[in-house]
């Protein structure tokens, strides 16, 4: 057994280097864009705490003075040369977007609402000038829907779809695992929420669903070994209820605010598709 000690500085030493790889990636772009380049925050689990080494991505956002017609491949040709370096530079997850669209409120790169609330209320500044507050808010409709849209459109494909009926990625990959069992507790409890703020939450919560599940989840993120034996039980036993709930709360959710109807539904067909 990892003495507490140890343990804690095997953390210590895993975020130290996954801040190295946000450093380096900041001064890339600053390279690459020059003057052009506003700021680099992080965002996520390395600026507000809580980064597990195991499966949690680098989320770094950067701000552009303006927006070009270049600007989508570029970005994407240095975040896929970054990637390429390393294990841990493949965790990059990078958002970008112009100052005068972020601070309307607009995404006119790759920057959802979602992380636009993030780095406006946690973002920790790398690089460059000081603008997270001038960030435009987003209202809860808007994280709403994006949520939702972001849902269907991934996790309710028929290949996610297929692994709630017969797991195979599930059983194998943790990072997979863990995103797959913690999206729906999060988004029950808010977008903007961190992760463990969401376990602690439903957790806490009575009759929840899925419990040994989501328990299972939160030790694989702390750096407990993913177990077949012990994942594939828990998935049959408490993975479409779990989601059950998330969907059944989003469907009030979205028709009390008036969602565009082909969202609605998605989510009642997704709900169809998911083992009895």
């Amino acid at each position: 057994m990892t003495e507490p000690g140890a343990a804690d500085a095997a953390v210590a030493g895993a975020v130290s280097a996954a801040r190295a790889v946000a450093a380096e990636t900041a001064h890339t772009f600053a390279d690459a864009f020059g003057d052009r380049l506003t700021a680099v925050y992080l965002l996520g689990s390395l600026a507000y705490g809580g980064y597990a080494p195991a499966v949690s991505d680098i989320d770094l956002a950067v701000v552009l003075a303006d927006r070009r017609p270049a600007d989508p491949a570029t970005v994407t040709a240095i975040v896929d040369r970054l990637r390429g370096q390393s294990a841990l530079h493949a965790k990059l997850s990078v958002f970008w977007g112009s100052l005068p669209a972020l601070r309307e409120g607009r995404d006119d790169g790759r920057f959802p609402a979602i992380d636009r609330v993030q780095l406006a209320g946690q973002g920790r500044l790398l690089l460059g000038d000081a603008v997270a507050d001038q960030m435009a808010g987003a209202s809860d409709r808007d994280l709403l829907l994006e949520s939702a849209g972001f849902a269907a459109g991934l996790l309710a494909s028929d290949e996610v779809v297929g692994e709630f009926h017969q797991p195979r990625r599930l059983l194998k990959d943790a990072v997979w695992f863990t995103k797959a069992v913690l999206f729906p507790v999060r988004f029950l409890r808010g977008a903007s929420t961190t992760n463990d703020e969401a376990i602690d939450w439903y957790l806490g919560r009575p009759g929840r669903t899925g419990e040994d599940l989501v328990r299972l989840a939160a030790r694989v993120r702390a750096g407990a070994p993913l177990e077949p034996a012990e994942a594939e039980p828990a998935l049959a036993a408490g993975l479409a209820p779990l989601y059950r709930v998330y969907i059944d709360d989003h469907l009030v959710r979205l028709r009390r605010t008036a969602a565009p109807a082909d969202l609605v539904t998605a989510f009642i067909r997704w709900r169809e598709r998911l083992p009895a």
